[in-house]
């Protein structure tokens, strides 16, 4: 069934809620030093991933021509302003011993103004593909493993509200997901005139510098802090399934970002072709090789293919919330630990052996060469210390 969108634009406006709304007078759990750092550091980068999500839906609100949905992105932007204060104030409530001083992440700092210069020069479609990702990495996967891993009753009140917010993100996600991979939106893309060519190469430069960002990014923002809350990487692994599902679903896998990453994927999963290449795959896609290959069966890539946006929407947020859905991640998959190493991490052994190799040749020929220089133009201090 369609979204109802005067309804859900109702639900939004209903549903608003402010920062002070919630009682910051109860005293934080305390950590030990250590983890107190990284649950910190935890919510201050989250503070930065929030105030990214609300630069996607100011650029869906200014590029939509549908009324309702202009409003309906307009408060989403504000739910994401309130989560990035929210965010802001947990981490402030957690920093009892006040160990250091906290900062962004500098790669989620790299990234930010990157994916902001990416949002202007592609298409709409594209942005959908990331804060679609993105909310179902951060609901399905980060948010509810921080939230069991602090186990503390203000960050259990935060994410119960914020979880609620982004219950209507995600839907409204997959119904504009629906919409990009319909004949409606086709048409109006081959109505469009085309790019002239020195739009197209910013466009393409703008979006390699992101790509080239994003695997430091998703690695120290996303990927390390799951391995901590989440050791078993089951949620994880929930959330990039979802993903990859949807870019099975009809209509979307025609989309050509889709099927630049569906390519990238096969290619990594070619024996050969993996193994040479897999680790510059990685780094192109800007993700964590156990969340590369491919997730799911056949047989629940056909269920999903034709199957109704809403009721996909719906299953989302049932994992979200706790409740099994119809495609778990299997256990011995989800157990599966795989090194959250980028491709510079993995190539770093092999550099390393083939330097040591070049290091020790070069020494010898060295050794060669002055043993073979004539005894006239030796020194007599090489007499007293021969090589």
């Amino acid at each position: 069934m369609p979204l109802d969108l005067q309804r859900m634009l109702d639900m939004c406006r209903r549903q608003q809620w402010r920062v002070d709304d919630l009682d910051w007078s109860r005293p934080p759990r305390r950590f030990d030093p250590q983890t107190e750092q990284a649950v910190v550091q935890y919510f201050t980068d989250m503070a930065g991933i929030e105030r990214m999500a609300g630069e996607l839906f100011r650029v869906q609100r200014d590029t939509t021509d549908d009324p309702i949905l202009r409003e309906i992105f307009d408060t989403f932007v504000e739910d994401e302003r309130r989560h990035a204060e929210v965010a802001r104030r947990l981490a402030a409530h957690y920093d009892v011993r006040g160990l250091r001083r906290y900062a962004l992440n500098p790669h989620l700092r790299t990234f930010h103004p990157r994916f902001v210069e990416v949002l202007r020069h592609v298409s709409p479609d594209i942005a959908n593909v990331y804060i679609t990702c993105g909310e179902l990495l951060l609901d399905v996967a980060l948010l509810r493993s921080l939230d069991d891993f602090v186990a503390d009753p203000t960050c259990a009140d935060a994410m119960e509200r914020i979880n609620r917010d982004e219950s209507r993100h995600i839907a409204v996600d997959y119904h504009m997901m629906e919409y990009y991979g319909s004949p409606a939106y086709a048409a109006i893309e081959r109505a469009r005139p085309p790019r002239d060519l020195a739009t197209s190469l910013h466009a393409a430069r703008a979006t390699a510098r992101l790509l080239w960002a994003a695997g430091p990014f998703f690695r120290d923002v996303f990927f390390r802090p799951m391995d901590m809350v989440d050791p078993s990487g089951r949620r994880l692994l929930e959330a990039f399934k979802r993903m990859q599902l949807l870019g099975r679903r009809e209509g979307i896998e025609d989309r050509p970002f889709t099927r630049f990453l569906a390519t990238m994927q096969a290619l990594y999963e070619r024996p050969v072709v993996g193994e040479v290449l897999g680790p510059v795959i990685a780094r192109a896609m800007g993700l964590d090789p156990r969340v590369i290959r491919r997730l799911y069966t056949e047989a629940e890539a056909a269920r999903v293919r034709r199957a109704d946006m809403a009721a996909l929407a719906e299953e989302a947020l049932a994992v979200k919330r706790g409740i099994a859905g119809d495609f778990d991640v299997d256990a011995e998959l989800a157990a599966r630990r795989v090194g959250t190493r980028l491709w510079t991490d993995r190539l770093g052994q092999p550099l390393a052996r083939l330097h040591g190799w070049a290091r020790r040749r070069a020494s010898r020929l060295a050794q060669g060469m002055k043993l073979a220089q004539p005894v006239a133009t030796r020194s007599s201090a090489s007499w007293k210390n021969p090589p």
